[in-house]
């Protein structure tokens, strides 16, 4: 014990040192930082009228906590964050340990939520209104420069009454937020970013980090984003189930990732391979020819992929490939 708390009042001495270099630069933002408790996943979405917000604003480590720090945000507090939770703090303990040290304080407002389940926030009272926070059972919602308090009550609402992978979730809870009003200002950018439990050697915890920077509809294209990812890996099970000799399996998969991301070649490739797997040669032959309409890139790939040297001397795939 004695040794943890020099620790903290070694940290609390640099934090103090260093708090009040990183320059106040105000950005109204909505956000939400959950844990799924079957996982272990870590992870927050959040949406601001300004440039980037994901760069700024969140902080975590899987298998440790996820903190989102807003309004002025400051890396301060995930860095030090998380070196107080490894510590041996509480989520709360390590707040009010980070809030003595900053003298900028009341341009913050931050969360914590830790692996778990503890969270504790922090709203100061003189940033711009809207302001607020709600934390529940694995997760906070929080946000400034707000419509109005049902922004965090939407957020609220649809994180406890949703159910599924934790990405969706939290991208369910700011679409509701932004749907309830969200940003007073409007729209710009947007973040998702997931955490999985620290694998291989203690590297690796990053399970999603997706992005819109700049954008006059963040949150769709976000959606549109996760989406593809999903209709990604969906192909890379269906590999392995190739590989298993399940090919009406890896069908089924691939066509349910067609009808979710239409615009992804990498869709139409693998639904080409199974095809020809399947021995459809001419149903494969429209899908390679969507693949190449949608990336034109394929023309000089395909006859490199082994899994379509059954058509190199096929005339129709020579002339699709103009090989």
């Amino acid at each position: 014990m004695r040794i943890a708390t020099v620790v903290v009042l070694g940290l609390l001495i640099t934090a103090v040192a260093t708090a009040q270099d990183y320059p106040v630069d105000h950005q109204g933002t909505f956000s939400i930082i959950g844990r799924d408790p079957a996982t272990g996943e870590l992870g927050m979405a959040v949406q601001s009228k300004t440039i980037a917000v994901g760069a700024r604003t969140r902080s975590g480590k899987g298998g440790l906590a996820v903190m989102a720090h807003q309004s002025a945000s400051n890396p301060f507090y995930g860095e030090l964050g998380i070196e107080l939770l490894q510590a041996g703090l509480t989520p709360q303990q390590a707040l009010d340990t980070m809030l003595r040290a900053d003298e900028g304080r009341d341009s913050r407002q931050v969360a914590i939520l830790d692996i778990q389940g503890r969270t504790a926030a922090w709203t100061s009272s003189t940033i711009t209104d809207w302001k607020g926070h709600h934390c529940g059972v694995n997760y906070c919602a929080q946000g400034n420069t707000l419509t109005g308090p049902e922004v965090v009550d939407a957020m609220v609402k649809s994180f406890e009454s949703s159910s599924g992978p934790l990405a969706e979730r939290l991208l369910d809870a700011i679409c509701a937020g932004q749907q309830a009003g969200g940003d007073k200002r409007g729209t710009e950018s947007a973040a998702l970013w997931i955490l999985k439990p620290l694998s291989q050697a203690g590297y690796g915890d990053r399970a999603l980090d997706l992005r819109v920077d700049e954008s006059k509809a963040p949150i769709p294209e976000l959606r549109r984003i996760l989406t593809a990812v999903r209709s990604q890996d969906a192909v890379g099970d269906a590999t392995r189930l190739i590989t298993k000799g399940d090919l009406q399996g890896a069908l089924k998969m691939v066509e349910s990732a067609r009808e979710k991301s239409p615009e992804m070649d990498v869709v139409w490739v693998a639904l080409a391979n199974i095809h020809l797997r399947m021995n459809a040669k001419a149903e494969a032959l429209k899908d390679v020819a969507k693949a190449i309409e949608l990336n034109p890139a394929n023309k000089r790939q395909l006859p490199l992929n082994p899994n379509f040297k059954a058509l190199l001397d096929d005339a129709d795939f020579k002339k699709l490939t103009g090989s």
